[in-house]
């Protein structure tokens, strides 16, 4: 009788090992996916929130900056203008040609609570925000009217993120925010501004 039920056990043992198997290639194929796509959704939170953490950041050799580009016109015509603001200075300079000679300069102090007061009023406007666009590059962008906007957190003097938009309905840019917002904000924070471009597109 024993012997006779062996060959039914042997079977059974088999079965069971076989199950056991599939089973644990079933878990460690799922672990794998479910970590690929956590990796995933990490590495894009990531990516999203770091312009976010550079533009929170208070210390006192980060800045943001705000740069306005009018129409490609002859080198004599064009005009742009940057406001940069730090935590201890608020700086408003205009630009005459393709390189940036220097019109007027305006320069004001700054203190860190009004800097975190800007800065978080900006984030508030989702300038941390960004979209995929098909042509990233902002050269050429709005070339026979309307106004070029870019907006770029800095350490020091050199810029470590940056996004931009425009007035023109074909050329949308990278940044989600408002224009005019965030405009908005960077022109309240210079006493006399004057504006450059005198007509409004």
């Amino acid at each position: 009788m024993y012997r006779g039920s062996r060959p039914r056990i042997f079977p059974i043992i088999i079965v069971i090992i076989i199950v056991a198997l599939v089973v644990a290639t079933l878990v460690t194929v799922g672990r794998m996916l479910f970590n690929n796509s956590s990796s995933t959704d990490d590495k894009k939170a990531t990516s999203s929130s770091t312009l976010e953490h550079a533009l929170l950041n208070e210390d006192t050799d980060r800045s943001v900056r705000w740069t306005v580009r009018g129409p490609i016109v002859s080198n004599e015509k064009f005009r742009s203008y940057q406001i940069t603001i730090s935590p201890s200075e608020r700086t408003y300079v205009t630009y005459s040609g393709y390189l940036d000679t220097v019109i007027d300069t305006k320069t004001y102090d700054n203190n860190s609570q009004a800097y975190e007061q800007f800065v978080y009023a900006l984030d508030k406007t989702g300038i941390s925000k960004t979209r995929k666009v098909p042509d990233t590059d902002l050269r050429g962008v709005c070339a026979t009217q309307g106004l070029a906007y870019k907006f770029e957190t800095l350490t020091g003097d050199d810029a470590d993120h940056n996004v931009w938009s425009s007035t023109c309905k074909d050329s949308p840019g990278t940044m989600t925010a408002s224009a005019l917002q965030v405009q908005a904000l960077f022109v309240n924070q210079i006493p006399d501004f004057k504006p450059l471009f005198n007509k409004i597109y």
